[in-house]
């Protein structure tokens, strides 16, 4: 299939499946003329990265997966991006707790003893 139908399976614009080849992710076969041909291996591997993308991985850490025979030939990279989940999970709770606090305190805002507790653990030291 053309660079046209392989983007349209996929709703994607025909410059993001580029940019994936030029980063190594995708490497589709050419005819005549150099136009790209793309098969059920590249609609695999689309898929692969979208679904990456959506476990929230960029397309550097997608290249370097990708480029062995098993993504899983890659813990350590797998273990980063855990790691890296688990920190935006708890600055995510943690913003959580802060706006749950804001909706349900008594207090005004300035009067707030946990806003201004939150507020005074901002300022640096003279």
């Amino acid at each position: 299939m053309t660079i046209g139908e392989l983007a349209g399976r996929f709703g994607l614009a025909t410059h993001v499946l580029r940019h994936w080849e030029t980063m190594g992710l995708l490497a589709p076969g050419r005819v005549a003329g150099g136009q790209r041909r793309y098969g059920q291996a590249d609609l695999e591997r689309v898929a692969i990265i979208l679904i990456g993308k959506e476990a929230g991985l960029g397309l550097r850490q997608l290249s370097a997966l990708l480029s062995t025979s098993n993504p899983m030939d890659r813990p350590d990279l797998l273990r980063e991006h855990v790691a890296e989940l688990e920190r935006r999970i708890a600055q995510a709770q943690t913003a959580k707790e802060l706006i749950e606090h804001a909706l349900s305190c008594p207090h005004s805002f300035d009067e707030c003893p946990h806003a201004n507790e939150r507020i005074a653990s901002r300022i640096p030291p003279p």
